[in-house]
């Protein structure tokens, strides 16, 4: 199984290295779908060996694969097929020269991902980590407009600084190591409880190892650049960064919780992941109320969910099921929503809300799917987002957090009534018509001038790009939270790792 760990990170740069060379042609813009198949055949490969009990590893240790870490990367590869296969033939994608560095750094960003999910070392993980703020740096700002550009510079500013604490809190953890004889940054290693780890230095490397990762994985109040990133993006990136970034982010703070727990119990972190939580949910649901444009509410929307996991890992193993979850979940649907943002976006021209309208009737094409979308991101049932949500109210009101999981009930109802009123206004009724124009519109069945003879609607001409991988996607969402086995062997033995079980 060991070809299952440096397939994911080997053939994305091969593929990297062939779409620079073959450009725009077929072989180059088919890299980043070829890259997301090979991680994700590599996870559920891992998945597999895991599952049978075997715990597969190499390079002495370095890159390791336990059932948390099998899980993530079958994750990062199924989002990212949704979001390449998606968006293939994506027409904002810049043309020409562009063409191959776009593909190429998409392969580059799912290898990073890959390597942040499997090593089994925290400051590799966090080398894996920055190597993606380089590559989706270039791919917020690849439009090269102002605003695109200014999106990206902050991007960089403050995932930079965020990344820079992380990795000032990895040395204090490294420093603390240092005591026992062997320094080590394995997290194996570190997270065994009989392990003589100073424990002042493990509260502040924690700490901050914690918060830089939390500016990476949108947690407010570090989140500043999130709304930006992701409204500048091409669509496919944005479902990336929304479904993957976001999600090894969280990741990471996992694995550093495990080791501060170990050593200072769950006391500290978990009022410092409930905090940033909540105020994920308060900026979400403020800022979604009056929202004006579709792909920044699917931002905001990032946030929202985000906050929601941190709430389910403040509130510790009891909830961590729900938030292994709620990461596939989330990460596919918001790949779904940001592919079809792309194409609402080709086709209507504006990505504001207030000029997109009646697409159910204009363009059922795309407003079919985007509202079986919506309606799995607000957590309707049966889509696993409503299911992990629950887990976690549950989980929290059964280990005393009732008061936390309590307001981040009310955020998320405000959340779903703003959210549900978007979607609303731009799916729901009938467009208007310009003065002197039949009503119905051009798209709309209608009469003629002399009001006796019914007009036809004109077909839907949308761009739809291939449907395949949303319907599949979505189809998951519906379906996995249904499936004890192995689903859920699998969240219950990655649970048990974060436990502390090995």
């Amino acid at each position: 199984m060991n070809f299952a760990l440096w397939t994911p990170l080997s053939v994305p740069v091969v593929l990297a290295a062939l779409s620079l060379t073959g450009g725009a042609r077929p072989l180059g813009r088919l890299g980043p779908i070829a890259s997301s198949t090979a991680v994700l055949l590599s996870g559920l490969f891992l998945v597999g060996a895991v599952l049978d009990g075997q715990v597969p590893s190499l390079g002495g240790g370095l890159l390791r694969a336990d059932a948390l870490s099998a899980y993530m990367l079958t994750v990062v590869g199924a989002v990212g097929l949704v979001s390449t296969w998606g968006g293939l033939g994506h027409t904002e994608k810049a043309p020409g020269r562009f063409a191959g560095s776009y593909d190429a750094l998409i392969s580059v960003f799912l290898a990073a991902m890959s390597l942040a999910v499997l090593a089994d070392n925290i400051g590799l993980m966090w080398a894996a980590v920055e190597a993606t703020t380089i590559t989706t740096a270039f791919l917020v700002g690849h439009h090269r407009t102002r605003s695109s550009l200014e999106a990206a510079w902050k991007y960089v500013i403050l995932g930079s600084v965020g990344v820079a604490i992380a990795l000032l809190g990895i040395v204090l953890i490294y420093a603390a190591s240092r005591g026992t004889g062997e320094p080590t940054l394995s997290w194996l290693v570190l997270s065994r409880t009989d392990l003589p780890l100073d424990p002042a230095l493990i509260r502040a490397g924690g700490a901050l190892a914690v918060l830089g990762f939390a500016t990476k994985a949108g947690l407010a109040p570090m989140h500043s650049w999130l709304p930006d990133a992701h409204s500048q993006a091409p669509a496919p990136v944005s479902g990336l960064m929304s479904g993957v970034l976001l999600a090894v982010a969280l990741y990471a703070i996992l694995r550093i919780q495990t080791i501060t727990d170990a050593v200072i119990g769950p006391d500290f972190l978990r009022v410092m992941l409930s905090v940033g939580g909540l105020l994920s949910l308060f900026v979400a649901a403020a800022l979604l109320i009056r929202q004006r444009d579709f792909k920044r509410m699917l931002a905001y929307s990032s946030i929202e969910h985000m906050g929601m996991m941190a709430v389910g890992a403040a509130i510790g193993p009891a909830a961590l099921p729900a938030v292994l979850l709620y990461v596939l979940g989330h990460g596919l649907t918001k790949a779904t929503l940001f592919v079809l943002s792309g194409r609402i976006l080709e086709v209507e021209g504006t990505p504001r809300i207030d000029d997109v309208r009646a697409l159910l009737v204009r363009r059922p094409g795309l407003a079919v799917p985007w509202l079986i979308a919506m309606a799995a991101l607000v957590g309707f049932p049966p889509f696993s987002i409503f299911f992990s949500e629950v887990g976690i109210i549950v989980a929290g009101f059964g280990t005393g957090m009732g008061v936390v999981v309590g307001i981040a009930l009310v955020l998320l109802l405000v959340i779903f009534a703003a959210l549900t009123r978007l979607t609303v206004a731009m799916t729901i009724g009938a467009p208007a018509a310009a003065p002197g124009t039949d009503p119905a519109g051009p798209d709309l069945p209608g009469t003629d001038p002399a009001g006796t003879v019914p007009v036809r609607a004109a077909p839907d001409r949308s761009a739809h790009g291939p449907r395949l991988p949303l319907i599949l996607a979505l189809a998951t969402t519906a379906v996995v939270a249904f499936i004890a086995e192995p689903v859920g062997t699998l969240l219950a033995r990655a649970a048990a790792v974060l436990g502390g079980a090995q």
